[in-house]
């Protein structure tokens, strides 16, 4: 287990990682990076325009240079993209920088959660339940290797979510280490 001082938060798409992450960092003083916005910000596009020009594989590209870097900063909450788990170096990069955690959402609570999405490149199919199926029989398997704590979904406010979080994180830290510096305690 790795009590770094640095959270990274992963997950499927429509988990919470950045409405949770924002609450995380202010909890533990922590600035926050969501990892999409990050290559939206470096591009000067938002992620469907890089899809469109590079493709998915131009996209991973840039998001495994984005997760290299912020990784390596001290101090710091990440929040990846769903599928930044899938680069072996990415997934080297997390377990090593920090101590991750696998916010977890069942397909009905992604489906419900991001039935006006319409910006997710990958979801831009006619059959989002089976897509979003394939991409979590794909993926499942790598949060649960990777992750340091794994967060159950549940239903209910980010706010809610979000103590939920602070408080098992809290648990689970105290047995490997001593807690995160807390902002607001």
């Amino acid at each position: 287990m790795n009590p770094s001082r640095n959270l990274f938060i992963i997950g499927p798409t429509g988990a919470g990682k950045t409405s949770i992450g924002r609450r995380l960092a202010s909890h533990y003083g922590l600035p926050f990076v969501d990892l999409d916005q990050e290559i939206e910000r470096h591009c000067g596009v938002d992620v469907n325009t890089v899809f469109e020009i590079e493709g998915e594989a131009g996209f991973r590209h840039r998001e495994s240079a984005l997760l290299d870097e912020f990784s390596q900063r001290p101090g710091v909450l990440l929040a990846t993209g769903a599928g930044a788990v899938l680069a072996a170096a990415n997934r080297r990069h997390l377990a090593e920088r920090g101590y991750v955690v696998w916010l977890q959402t069942s397909i009905a609570q992604q489906l419900e959660r991001l039935e006006r999405d319409h910006r997710r490149p990958l979801l831009a199919v006619p059959n989002r339940p089976e897509r979003l199926q394939a991409m979590a029989t794909l993926r499942e398997p790598i949060y649960r290797e990777l992750a340091d704590l794994a967060v159950p979904g549940e239903h209910g406010s980010v706010a809610a979510a979000s103590e939920r979080c602070i408080a098992l994180i809290d648990r689970h830290w105290q047995r490997v280490s001593p807690a995160p510096h807390r902002h607001n305690a």
